[in-house]
């Protein structure tokens, strides 16, 4: 019952002002534990070392976010994670945990990089719109055929979606030095995109582009989907309860293939945007594992778009803002990496600590009965 009343209260509207700021502040609470721990920890790894936590977090503050050039390269870094947490949250909203995000991306980034090389004679508009579409449906595809298994025949999807990282990023690298190395260059790397398909930065020379604001228009039309439209509805219901939802007649299968799917094709989306905005090529390590860092976003966030824009830039800020401080102050190189995976590590715990204990008091209601 506690599944089936959290099912129908989300679905009641009440007061528009009065439930966003109720979703803000949950998704600020949830977050707020992780990140403190994580600080702590970086903390103490710091005192260890002998570097004052104080003045490098402070330095870490001001290399993010200290001036416009600062800030532009946050948001460049932010942008990749944008895609990849939205791309994440979409699917684990329909109780789907996939972790194929990865794949997805590196795939989308590839064909951008190929379809982006060839384009060279169309309007900028048009090479821009074809490259996205063709990195879009690559990312799609490479989520397909776990999608399937899952939807049709239950195969777990973090096994699935985990294994087809691997083929799709090795296929990938493989293709790049069979079909598509650029000649000349030493490291498995494609050609450059086309002058015209690339995406134009927001404050030139700096890296933020538009590739930030496709990705804020993907976070908006997620928060629209997920309250507005009916299989946003039914996305909500099968991960709020899922047997309840096979049994009152809710597409399950449909919502668990369009969940998987469609946290490919937003993760080929972002793999082309980071192509045609960033690197403009495709090259061996293409992606820093941002769909595993988008996973940690979208936890962090409970799946809140508000809080997905936020953790987005938090990690963002940390990524651009690490390597800087490393050059003025002799911190482990691994510090960014532990404040990350700490973030991820408890985020996680404050969703299982809580069905935990859950589960823990209804075996103790049976005991005492």
């Amino acid at each position: 019952m506690t599944e089936l009343r959290t099912a129908s209260v989300d679905a009641v509207p009440g007061p528009r002002a009065g439930v966003t700021r109720a979703r803000i502040l949950a998704g600020v609470r949830g977050a707020g534990l992780p990140v403190a721990i994580a600080l702590i920890v970086g903390g103490v790894v710091l005192a260890v070392t002998g570097n004052n936590p104080f003045v490098v977090y402070g330095m870490l503050v001001r290399e993010a976010f200290g001036d416009v050039n600062r800030i532009d390269a946050t948001l460049a870094a932010a942008t990749p994670l944008l895609f990849t947490a939205v791309a994440a949250a979409f699917a684990y909203r329909a109780g789907v945990f996939t972790v194929g995000v990865e794949g997805s991306f590196v795939l989308g980034g590839l064909t951008a990089a190929v379809v982006g090389s060839s384009v060279g004679g169309l309007p900028p508009v048009l090479a821009v719109a074809v490259t996205l579409l063709s990195a879009t449906v690559a990312g799609g595809a490479a989520a397909a055929i776990p999608a399937l298994l899952r939807a049709r025949w239950s195969v777990d999807e973090v096994v699935t979606t985990l294994m087809f990282n691997f083929i799709v990023i090795g296929v990938a690298n493989w293709s790049v030095q069979a079909f598509f190395q650029q000649r000349g260059q030493a490291n498995s790397a494609t050609a450059y995109v086309a002058p015209a398909a690339e995406l134009p930065p927001l404050n030139p020379p700096n890296q933020a582009n538009v590739g930030l604001i496709i990705a804020i228009v993907v976070v908006a039309g997620y928060a629209v989907w997920m309250r507005r439209s009916v299989l946003g509805f039914e996305f909500r219901a099968v991960g709020s309860a899922p047997r309840f939802s096979l049994a009152q007649g809710l597409r399950v299968r449909l919502v668990v293939f369009v969940a998987i799917l469609g946290a490919g094709l937003i993760g080929g989306l972002g793999g082309g945007a980071h192509a045609l905005g960033i690197v403009h090529r495709y090259t061996s390590g293409f992606s820093a594992s941002f769909g595993f860092t988008g996973i940690a976003i979208a936890l962090l966030a409970r799946f809140n778009p508000i809080g997905i824009v936020v953790g987005a830039i938090l990690f963002g800020a940390l990524n651009s803002a690490g390597a800087t401080v490393q050059l003025f102050v002799n911190i482990p190189i691994q510090l960014i990496d532990i404040l990350q995976g700490t973030v991820m590590v408890f985020a996680v715990a404050s969703f299982a600590i809580p069905r935990f204990m859950k589960r823990a008091r209804r075996g103790a209601g049976r005991d005492d009965a």
